[in-house]
């Protein structure tokens, strides 16, 4: 009895450092907002993240990571965070459910928390703040194909993985099964997080314009709502599960959206369609 109890206190206290460190430091981020390596978050959170998942019975797979799950998961980070927004994204939290550490928060985060950091923050115009939504909005525009594609490359992985599995199953130890169920559970659980994230996204940016137009109308709106439109096209997708086709229809003019919610009536003037 005295080895479990030792076992257990020492993944307490490790647990209890990870949780002192997160707290302190956040998961390091370079280009685009891609995750850079980290050893206290890449290897330390992790490990005490998966023996709290096999104590609570989730699968966990024991099987090292491809180029592309590592690829997929460093792209989709990006937009699990934001921090440059003084945690609208609840960047904490993520970190935990990431590794985790603690279950699933995501689904009751509440959209209204973007548009609050943009009302807080103390800009020389009211139009900068448009300003920011629609930049915010394009820089995911801009990123998602490339998300796309590594996503796409880890559900080809999943694929060949069963497939290798099937035709060699007689020759391989009995482990390698649960190891390719939890793999694959532990990607879909991945990308299933990515398209909440992406929907929150949008959510929080459709939020923020509505407020913007009733607090300080402008004809700014027109060029976000726009960049919403085409954002939205992605989240349509998102929610498919397209992420390997095209899925979009191009024009001349570029990308073909949904109908826009903002009508322009001259002099500056705009107003909320019904």
């Amino acid at each position: 009895m005295v080895e479990p109890i030792a076992i257990g206190l020492r993944l307490i206290a490790t647990l209890a450092l990870t949780v002192l460190l997160t707290a302190c430091v956040a998961r390091p981020t370079g280009d685009f907002g891609r995750a850079e390596p980290s050893i206290v978050h890449d290897t330390m959170m992790p490990f005490v993240g998966d023996r709290i998942s096999q104590l609570q019975g989730v699968p966990v797979s024991g099987f090292n990571k491809t180029d592309q799950e590592v690829e997929m998961q460093d792209r989709v980070w990006r937009f699990l965070i934001a921090p440059h927004a003084q945690d609208w994204l609840y960047d904490m939290s993520v970190e935990l459910q990431r590794t985790h550490i603690v279950p699933p928060k995501d689904d009751r985060y509440s959209p209204t928390r973007y548009y609050t950091w943009l009302k807080r923050t103390d800009y020389q115009s009211s139009r900068t703040r448009y300003s920011t939504v629609g930049e915010d909005a394009t820089i995911d525009i801009e990123t998602l194909p490339s998300t796309f594609a590594a996503i796409c490359a880890v559900i080809e992985v999943d694929r060949q993985r069963a497939l290798a599995l099937a035709g060699l199953r007689r020759d391989l130890p009995p482990s390698n099964d649960s190891d390719v169920a939890a793999r694959k559970y532990e990607n879909d659980a991945y990308i299933a997080w990515f398209v909440r994230a992406l929907n929150y996204r949008y959510d929080s940016y459709h939020f923020a314009l509505d407020s913007l137009v009733v607090e300080t109308p402008h004809e700014q709106s027109l060029g976000v709502d726009d960049a919403l439109q085409r954002l939205n096209v992605f989240v349509g997708r998102a929610n498919r599960h397209d992420f390997c086709g095209d899925g979009i229809r191009v024009t001349a003019r570029g990308t073909v959206a949904l109908p826009s919610r903002f009508q322009h009536t001259g002099d500056n003037e705009v107003v909320l369609l019904k």
